[in-house]
C-alpha cells in the first residue's frame, strides 16, 4: 500500500484530517518565504493533539545547525528533511541523531541521484522552476519517465504537482511506494482542504 505525506500542514484542521484519514506523515514547513510556513510553537501545538498518529517531518532549507536545534528544543520531530547541500547531511544527521531526507529537484534523468549522501530517503521532485522564491511547493510535476532504468540508491518519495486526479497514473507509471503531496490538497495557496487530503490519501492507498 502507498505511503503518504502531507506537507505543509498548518492548521487544525489539516492536522487532524490527516491523522484521521490515515498519513503515513505530516511535514512541517520551517522555512519562513513558504506560503505553509509554521512557527515551532504552532507546529508543536498542532502535533500535540494526536499523540500518536503519523511520523512528523520538519522541512528546512539551507539550515544552520543550530536554526534545526532552535525547532527541535521547542517541538518533537521524527525526521528532518533537508533542501541544501548533500554534503551538509551528514553533520545533521549526526548532530540531532534523526533520519534524514533528502530533496531533489528532478529536471531530466541527469539529476538523478547515484548516491543518498547518507540520507535514509530521497524526496523526488520538479526542479525549482526560474523565478520561484522556494524550492518546493510549486505544483509542478517533472517527467516521470526518467525514473525508469534509474539504480535508486536509497528509498525515495514522490513528489511534486500530485493531485487526486493524478496519483494513480503516478504511482502506476513510476511504481512509487511512498509520495508527498501540499499544493495539490490545497483549495487555496498554503490552505489545506479537508475533503482533499481525505480523497488524496484514499486514491493513492487505493492504487
Amino acid at each position: 500500500m502507498t505511503k503518504v505525506k502531507i506537507c505543509g500542514v498548518n492548521d487544525p484542521i489539516a492536522f487532524d484530517t490527516a491523522v484521521e484519514a490515515g498519513a503515513d506523515w505530516v511535514g512541517f514547513v520551517f522555512f519562513p518565504p513558504s506560503p505553509r510556513y509554521i512557527t515551532p510553537e504552532t507546529a508543536r501545538a498542532l502535533s500535540r493533539r494526536s499523540t500518536a498518529g503519523p511520523i512528523r517531518v520538519g522541512l528546512f532549507v539551507d539550515p544552520t545547525l543550530a536554526t534545526i536545534a532552535q525547532v527541535l528544543d521547542v517541538v518533537a520531530l521524527d525526521v528532518l528533511q533537508i533542501y541544501g547541500a548533500p554534503e551538509a547531511l551528514a553533520a545533521i544527521e549526526g548532530r540531532f541523531a534523526l533520519p534524514v531526507w533528502r530533496a531533489i529537484g528532478v529536471g531530466s534523468g541527469a539529476d538523478l541521484p547515484l548516491d543518498a549522501w547518507g540520507a535514509e530517503r530521497l524526496v523526488l521532485e520538479a526542479r525549482t522552476p526560474a523565478g520561484a522564491d522556494r524550492p518546493g511547493g510549486n505544483a509542478t510535476t517533472f517527467d516521470w519517465s526518467v525514473l525508469r532504468g534509474w539504480s535508486a540508491p536509497a528509498r525515495w518519495v514522490l513528489a511534486g504537482g500530485l493531485t487526486v486526479g493524478n496519483i494513480a497514473s503516478a504511482v502506476g507509471q513510476t511504481g512509487a511506494e511512498s509520495v508527498d503531496v501540499s499544493s495539490g490538497v490545497e483549495s487555496s495557496r498554503g490552505v489545506k482542504d479537508a475533503a482533499l487530503i481525505r480523497a488524496f490519501i484514499t486514491a493513492a492507498k487505493g492504487v
